[in-house]
């Protein structure tokens, strides 16, 4: 893995200071061989003994071994191109501008995909397949989550599987009262604290259905209390592209879960195809 994904996709977890050293090490990656430890620790008015421990955390042996791993990385960027920092990313205009956007999506991507390992990923697609089965998918997310929890639910619905989707607080606590073991709860919360979605999760644990949290990479109540957790890795300084960030990584995440439900079985795939002509043809009519 690029230590610079590496360090974006865990900054989530960290402390303050760790993240100050962090996105110091992401804006400043061609200058990272300049600066020794003391010198960084100085950058940054922390302690040295601080910067070590950040390295020793992420896996290195200590900073040495970072910068020559960071150095590595600059210099196998795709046709040489230089490690773009924040002040360059903001100074971009058009072409420019556009392709920093898609690496950026690129690598929230990458991370995002490195923070979920295959087994994971394998164990919900196992139970959303039990689940349609003989019970039901319940989903359900608050405000702008809540489009990606409805656009999944109709690729869900397109395969046939027995979706029950709501954004209203008062309506899924109803429907999860009538949810049963081998259920499935998918919670979309990008920060993962909003109190009554974890009194719904809560609830529906208590049915012995499978809560399933689609939160960012960071501790929140949410990801605590479900029983497996998807997460999604986007970082950036500015709030218009952090967002963007998230939601192109959120999307390849379910795109996955997506492809896993078709392939592994062909007669959800045939259903699909069905419902797909169905829907043109009431479109046409």
């Amino acid at each position: 893995m690029s230590p610079l994904v590496k360090i974006r996709s865990e900054r989530d977890r960290m402390s303050a200071v760790e993240r100050r050293i962090a996105d110091f090490v992401l804006d400043n990656a061609q200058l990272l061989r300049d600066y020794s430890s003391q010198q960084l620790a100085n950058a940054l008015g922390i302690s040295q003994s601080s910067v070590v421990k950040f390295t020793q955390k992420l896996g290195f042996k200590g900073y040495p071994d970072l910068k020559y791993s960071v150095g590595e990385a600059i210099a196998r960027a795709d046709n040489g191109d230089e490690v773009e920092t924040a002040a360059q990313v903001r100074g971009e205009v058009g072409e420019s501008l556009a392709t920093s956007l898609w690496r950026r999506k690129s690598e929230a991507e990458e991370a995002t995909r490195l923070i979920n390992p295959p087994q994971t990923l394998a164990a919900v697609v196992k139970a959303m397949a039990k689940a349609a089965r003989g019970g039901k998918l319940f989903l359900i997310g608050l405000g702008e989550d809540d489009i990606h929890a409805r656009a999944f639910a109709y690729k869900l619905a397109l395969l046939g599987l027995p979706v029950v989707h709501n954004f209203d607080l008062a309506r899924m606590t109803a429907n999860v009262s009538a949810a049963g073991p081998g259920d499935v709860l998918l919670v979309f919360s990008e920060h993962g604290n909003q109190p009554a979605l974890c009194k719904i999760g809560r609830h529906f644990r208590e049915r012995r259905g499978l809560l399933v949290s689609v939160t960012r990479h960071n501790a929140n109540p949410l990801r605590a209390l479900a029983d497996v957790a998807l997460l999604v890795s986007a970082h950036d300084e500015r709030p218009y592209i952090q967002s963007l960030l998230y939601q192109s990584a959120l999307q390849h995440l379910l795109d996955v879960l997506f492809v896993q439900l078709c392939e592994g079985d062909d007669a959800r795939h045939a259903q699909l195809v069905a419902n797909l002509e169905r829907i043109q043809q009431v479109l046409e009519s």
